[in-house]
């Protein structure tokens, strides 16, 4: 299934992708009565993986209802994931990219954290404030938590997977080498956007062979491959289990390739007014505005 948030007034309301239609899950809920499906996105993330069975159900009984399907280019998105209990994210874990940054190939996962006023949604502004000047991009596939994992092996790793989306990993390059702490040009406000969709871990069989791009202004920037990545997705919750107990809901970012304005000899900063779109392959398109 491919999941989203969408808005609905002040509310987030969940919705399963259906071609170019979504399914209203709180609303064709209601009208089918006896369900326990998760019907909101915070009841996702509560349920994990466990709920996803009675969802799928949910939905095979809603496929005749058209007046419960709604419209995906009349919605507003959301965030994949709006409320994450933790944002872990992973640098130099692409070989070429370590190569481009003029960096070794780190021997352990580079940890470090984004906050949740970074989240951001597909098709919102993500504000340049005047604290920072070198504003650069990252595509990343970000995977979701969809049971507890504490000291899980590598090989059951990916099990405790609810899902996958894209990311950006915006970042502001002279905050984030002010210090040898990355935070803190990592978590300005909607530094994460997070979607389009959460595509569920049934409908990504190979997670370490995904194409990945960025594109600024409709410029190709980034053109890689997952295969590229030093530290694979069942590596890092293996590894991250090991000091913490991972949670449904909580987002692992997995690093970016190469391509990023950090690499480049002549390096053009992002600016108001640029679009950046990263898609990672069979997730998506999803863009942010600069402003």
């Amino acid at each position: 299934m491919k999941l989203l948030t969408f808005r609905s007034g002040q509310d987030l309301k969940l919705g399963v992708k259906n071609g170019a239609h979504v399914l209203d899950v709180a609303a064709a809920a209601r009208a089918l009565g006896g369900t326990d499906a998760p019907c909101t996105p915070e009841a996702l993330v509560c349920t994990g993986s466990a709920g996803l069975p009675a969802l799928a159900r949910l939905v095979r009984e809603a496929a005749d209802l058209p007046e419960f399907q709604r419209e995906e280019a009349s919605l507003s998105l959301g965030p994949a994931v709006p409320a994450p209990g933790k944002i872990i994210c992973i640098g130099l874990n692409y070989r070429r990219h370590a190569f481009e940054s003029g960096m070794a190939i780190p021997a352990t996962p580079v940890v470090f954290s984004k906050f949740g006023n970074a989240v951001a949604a597909h098709g919102q502004e993500v504000p340049l404030p005047s604290v920072a000047v070198e504003y650069d991009y990252e595509v990343e596939l970000a995977l979701v938590m969809g049971r507890e994992a504490r000291n899980v092996t590598e090989a059951a790793a990916l099990d405790y997977v609810l899902g996958f989306a894209t990311a950006n990993d915006l970042s502001a390059r002279d905050l984030q080498m002010r210090t040898t702490q990355w935070l803190l040009g990592k978590s300005l406000d909607r530094f994460l956007p997070l979607g389009p969709c959460l595509v569920t871990r049934d409908e990504v069989p190979d997670p370490q062979n995904l194409a990945l791009r960025s594109w600024v202004n409709g410029e190709l920037r980034q053109n890689s491959n997952t295969s590229d990545m030093i530290f694979s997705c069942a590596y890092l919750i293996s590894y991250l289990s090991r000091y913490m107990t991972l949670s449904p809901g909580d987002v692992i970012a997995t690093g970016t390739p190469e391509g990023v304005i950090l690499g480049m000899k002549e390096k053009r900063w992002l600016r108001p007014g640029d679009a950046v779109t990263v898609e990672v392959e069979g997730m998506g398109r999803l863009t942010s505005y600069m402003a």
